[in-house]
């Protein structure tokens, strides 16, 4: 998971002394165009190392039996010496590797794993960072109280529960036209937009209907501070492959308006929740006491803020707000003002809960 742009952009502006970026254990893809990954071509070694800051890979092992990889990324001084800040996790959004399961598994399994490591191996509570479908899984954790108990605070930059509003052009027509539906019917459980039929795929939905000539703002939104001469390095790392299950429940999502777990349909959810209805996350359970920072844009076509504000309508606390009407989802993670934008108040912010503060 951790070959994503997200981390990319926090090792390059190097905004936290003690990042944790997640990865699952997967054979990386690619198109020829691209170059080839060698085996020992890893986050740390490709991205992390050359740039000054110290790495190093922790493997966690799953309830459910998957194998993470976890890349921690410390201070660039490398004084071990000095106080370390408390430690941060960065959970990604949408296609990083993960197959035959959705976002409700990668929640209550690799989130809750994720965090519960490191908090034993630092015997701190953590923070967490979010963006996009990072922030669905954080929110839905954060109702189990074995896992909120170890966070300090979350920070959650495109926040997303409620998918009721969504206005991306591309995301409509692929839900109008069925695609989780079609695509789980023809046993194709993989979604690789890099494959020969993922082009064939694309080629039909940017028909007529759809403006693909700018095919990112026709997905996320028109971003305002994207730079387009970085585009080809991030083509290196994205868009990974991603499981069909899991754009089908978030199609479900879009649907239905609601935030809930997967739905398998009438019989199979009696078999697994005991309801003829998928069970809702609960956002009431989140409890008050979770200090919350939420980022959100105006030219946000993903996480609306009719949504967003359906989001916080039903949580018990009051978050802390950052708007910037400008901004697209894409442009909190690279948008070239993001640091002053977007990083500064949430290190702030961090800052202000932290018991380390005065390190990081």
């Amino acid at each position: 998971m951790a070959k994503s742009v997200a981390a990319v952009v926090v090792v390059v502006r190097s905004f936290l002394l003690c990042l944790f970026s997640s990865q699952i254990a997967a054979a990386p893809t690619g198109i020829p165009s691209l170059r080839p990954r060698l085996p020992n071509d890893t986050l740390c070694n490709h991205l992390i190392l050359p740039a000054g800051y110290p790495c190093s890979e922790h493997k966690v092992q799953t309830k459910d039996g998957y194998l993470l990889a976890l890349h921690r990324v410390s201070s660039r001084t490398g004084n071990i010496s000095e106080q370390r800040g408390p430690p941060v996790l960065l959970q990604h959004g949408l296609f990083m590797d993960f197959w035959d399961w959705s976002w409700q598994e990668l929640a209550l399994h690799d989130l809750a794993d994720m965090i519960c490591y490191i908090n034993s191996i630092t015997n701190t509570k953590i923070f967490v960072v979010g963006h996009s479908q990072g922030t669905i899984m954080s929110l839905a954790a954060f109702t189990q109280p074995d896992i909120v108990e170890m966070v300090e605070a979350a920070a959650l930059l495109c926040p997303i529960s409620y998918l009721g509003h969504v206005s991306a052009p591309f995301v409509l027509r692929m839900v109008n036209m069925h695609l989780d539906q079609m695509i789980l019917a023809m046993g194709i459980h993989e979604l690789d937009f890099r494959s020969d039929w993922g082009v064939n795929l694309m080629d039909s939905i940017c028909d007529g209907h759809v403006d693909c000539n700018d095919l990112l703002s026709s997905i996320t939104g028109r971003n305002c501070c994207f730079n387009n001469s970085r585009v080809d390095f991030y083509l290196e790392f994205e868009p990974h492959p991603s499981s069909s299950k899991n754009l089908r429940h978030l199609f479900q999502m879009i649907r239905k308006g609601t935030f809930s777990k997967y739905d398998y349909g009438l019989f199979k959810n009696l078999k697994l929740y005991g309801q003829l209805k998928p069970p809702i996350f609960d956002l009431g359970h989140i409890p008050k006491s979770l200090p919350l920072w939420i980022a959100y844009g105006g030219n946000d076509d993903l996480a609306d803020v009719t949504d967003l504000q359906h989001t916080l309508k039903e949580l018990q606390s009051k978050p802390e707000l950052l708007y910037l009407k400008n901004y697209g989802h894409v442009d909190f993670l690279l948008s070239v003002n993001a640091k002053k934008d977007v990083y500064d108040h949430m290190i702030r912010f961090f800052r202000s809960w932290g018991k380390s503060s005065s390190s990081y």
